[in-house]
C-alpha cells in the first residue's frame, strides 16, 4: 500500500514536472523572434527613460525565447497616458508593457476622471526600485529651509500641467507645511522644467524623485547647485540625513501625518512595471521571473552604479500588487482629501 502511494506521489511530481517544462517551452516559442513593446511614460533622458531602456537591454536574454525589447516613449498627463494605453489598446498576448511614473496608479482612487483604468487588474511585474521626493531649489534662492520658505513663498516648476504629480505634491506640500508655492506650469517633462530652473524662469522643483536627480543631474548634487530642503516618501533616506524628512516633521500632527502618508504612498513602487489585463499566465509568470534575474543580474548592477541608478531594492510583482491593494483601502476621509488636493484650482 506504501509502496503504491508512494509510486502515485512520485507520478504526480513528474507529471507535474513535465507540465512545467511543457509550458515553459511553450512560452520560449511564443516569445521566439518577437518583440515586446515597452511603453515609457515620460520623455527621453530622464529617470524613469534611463532605467526602462537599461532593463530592456538586460531583459531579453532573461526572457524566453530571447524576445527583443523594444522601448517606446509615450509621455502625457503625469503617465496616465500611457496607462490607458497600456489597459485600453495594448495587446494582451505578453508583447506590451510598461513602466509609468508611480502616481499614475493612484489616479483613479483620486478622482481623475481621465485615468480610464482599474489599476488592479493589471498585471504587476516588479519594480527596480522604491524612491523618495525632494523639494528642491536652485541655489540662488534665498531660501535654506521650511521656516525661510514658510516665510517667503516659493515660484515651483511643474511638469505635466497643473493636474499631474508635481502640481499635485506642490499642494500636498502647501497643505501640510503651510507654504504659499506659485507653480509654473506648461513644461512637458521634468527635464525642461529642471533647464528652466536654471535659466530663473522658476525657483526649484517641488518632488523631484531622488533616484533620478542622482542619475540625470549628478554635478547638481556634487557642486551644490540645488538645495533640498525636504524629503518625504515611504522611508527616510539614508543618504539624506541631512535634509529634513517629511514623517518626522509631523510626529505630533496625526492628521497631517496620515494625509503626507497617503500622498507619499506612489513612492513606495518606485518604477512600477506591469502589463495589460488578460496576458495568459505563464507569460505573466515569465516576465516576472526575468525581471527578478535582471534586478540580481551583475551586469546590471554594475551598470546601476556607473550610471547612479538605485537598484539595490528592487519590489516583485506580488509585492507591488500588496502595495497597491492596501493603498486603494485608504480611510474616506483621507481620500477625500487627497481628491481634493489633486484638483487643479
Amino acid at each position: 500500500m506504501r509502496k503504491s502511494v508512494a509510486f502515485v506521489m512520485s507520478l504526480a511530481v513528474g507529471l507535474s514536472a513535465a507540465a512545467q517544462a511543457a509550458q515553459a517551452d511553450a512560452v520560449a516559442d511564443f516569445y521566439k523572434d518577437k518583440r515586446i513593446e515597452l511603453l515609457i511614460s515620460s520623455t527621453a533622458g530622464g529617470g524613469n527613460d534611463i532605467s526602462a531602456r537599461m532593463i530592456a537591454r538586460h531583459m531579453r536574454a532573461l526572457t524566453p525565447g530571447e524576445p527583443t525589447v523594444i522601448p517606446k516613449n509615450m509621455p502625457g498627463a503625469g503617465g496616465v497616458t500611457a496607462a490607458n494605453h497600456l489597459y485600453n489598446v495594448a495587446s494582451r498576448d505578453g508583447l506590451a508593457i510598461a513602466m509609468v511614473q508611480n502616481s499614475a496608479l493612484f489616479e483613479p482612487l483620486y478622482g481623475n476622471d481621465k485615468a480610464l483604468f482599474d489599476v488592479r487588474k493589471f498585471n504587476w511585474l516588479g519594480s527596480p526600485n522604491k524612491d523618495v521626493g525632494v523639494l528642491m531649489l536652485w541655489h540662488t534662492v534665498p531660501v535654506d529651509d521650511l521656516e525661510q520658505a514658510r516665510k517667503r513663498g516659493l515660484v515651483l516648476g511643474v511638469s505635466g500641467g497643473l493636474n499631474a504629480t508635481p502640481a499635485f505634491y506642490a499642494r500636498v506640500l502647501s497643505n501640510v507645511f503651510d507654504l504659499n508655492i506659485k507653480m509654473v506650469a506648461g513644461y512637458p517633462g521634468q527635464n525642461e522644467a529642471f533647464i528652466a530652473m536654471e535659466r530663473g524662469e522658476n525657483e526649484g522643483y517641488p518632488s523631484a524623485f531622488w533616484s533620478s536627480l542622482k542619475a540625470v543631474k549628478p554635478g547638481w548634487i556634487r557642486d551644490k547647485q540645488i538645495k533640498m530642503i525636504l524629503h518625504f516618501g515611504p522611508a527616510a533616506h539614508p543618504e539624506l540625513k541631512d535634509v529634513p524628512f517629511a514623517d518626522d516633521l509631523l510626529k505630533n500632527d496625526p492628521a497631517k501625518r496620515e494625509l503626507m502618508a497617503a500622498a507619499a504612498a506612489p513612492l513606495a513602487v518606485g518604477r512600477p512595471m506591469m502589463a495589460p489585463p488578460d496576458v495568459p499566465a505563464a507569460r505573466v509568470a515569465a516576465l516576472r521571473a526575468a525581471l527578478v534575474a535582471t534586478f540580481r543580474n551583475e551586469t546590471y548592477l554594475a551598470e546601476c552604479g556607473k550610471l547612479n541608478l538605485e537598484c539595490a531594492d528592487p519590489t516583485t510583482g506580488a509585492e507591488l500588487e500588496k502595495i497597491i491593494v492596501d493603498a486603494y483601502s485608504a480611510p474616506a476621509a483621507v481620500v477625500k482629501t487627497i481628491r481634493e488636493l489633486n484638483q487643479a484650482n
